[in-house]
């Protein structure tokens, strides 16, 4: 692992990753098990990453941990995951912030049971202070309900006064979502071999990489973080130019 962390180029590290956790429930039925037995292991995952992002100084670190369509899941499951979201964030505070990560979440939380509310409310206040690795859980979250809210504050804002239509641009909309604190997303995995993105941050990852993985969530850790950014780093990032403007641009700057 320590050869393939050597790969990584420091100086041209993604700031922002996103991840799509996928997989816990093949991988707990491969195993004979129910899907929650799929959850707690890739609870495992959620703490391998986030100590890898950690280490290598990235920013933030967006994890997509319950979206409002797992709402229909079957209840047992999402009892089972809003219970296990609880305990593990009780347990992981010290955890947190004894390595200077600060907490964040976006998502609907009004659809959160209240003892869910009150633990990850308390766990934001705890580590509102600290200045390291920003983990962001988006949690009752989906990218379509995100923008329709923003939308919705935004024409409010117009009838009431305070913006003025020909005034709007797309730095508008950005303040009006969620994520508006952090910067867009550079690098967004998914594992498990599914190649949609699933009304994930579909306004912020309008230029991110897309890295796709086979290996099922509960499986990912850090070497295979390392590969998605070591693939990260070896792709052209254009922004809608060509690679001779790049190589001029970055002549200027040299």
């Amino acid at each position: 692992m320590d050869s393939l962390k050597d790969k990584i180029d420091l100086q041209r590290l993604p700031r922002h990753i996103a991840i799509i956790m996928d997989g816990n429930g093949r991988w707990a039925q491969e195993r004979g098990q129910d899907r929650l037995y799929g959850h707690y292991h890739g609870v495992e995952s959620v703490r391998n990453i986030v100590e890898g992002c950690a280490e290598l100084n990235i920013g933030y670190l967006t994890l997509y941990a319950f979206s409002t369509e797992n709402w229909d899941r079957p209840e047992y499951e999402v009892t089972g995951l809003m219970e296990l979201l609880v305990e593990t964030i009780r347990k992981e505070v010290s955890t947190l912030n004894k390595n200077n990560i600060r907490l964040h979440m976006i998502g609907d939380m009004s659809m959160l049971p209240e003892y869910a509310k009150k633990e990850l409310n308390e766990a934001l206040e705890m580590t509102n202070k600290n200045t390291g690795l920003n983990l962001v859980m988006a949690l009752s979250y989906s990218s379509r309900w995100e923008i329709t809210e923003a939308i919705k504050q935004i024409a409010a804002d117009i009838k009431s006064g305070k913006i003025d239509v020909p005034d709007i641009t797309q730095g508008t909309l950005q303040e009006y979502l969620s994520t508006a604190a952090f910067p867009d997303p550079e690098l967004m995995i998914r594992t498990s071999g599914e190649y949609r993105i699933s009304n994930f941050l579909l306004y912020q990852l309008a230029y991110a990489e897309l890295y796709f993985t086979s290996i099922l969530w509960p499986d990912f850790r850090k070497e295979n973080l390392y590969q998605a950014i070591i693939d990260f780093q070896g792709r052209e990032r254009r922004f809608g130019k060509t690679s001779d403007q790049l190589k001029q641009e970055m002549s200027h700057e040299s």
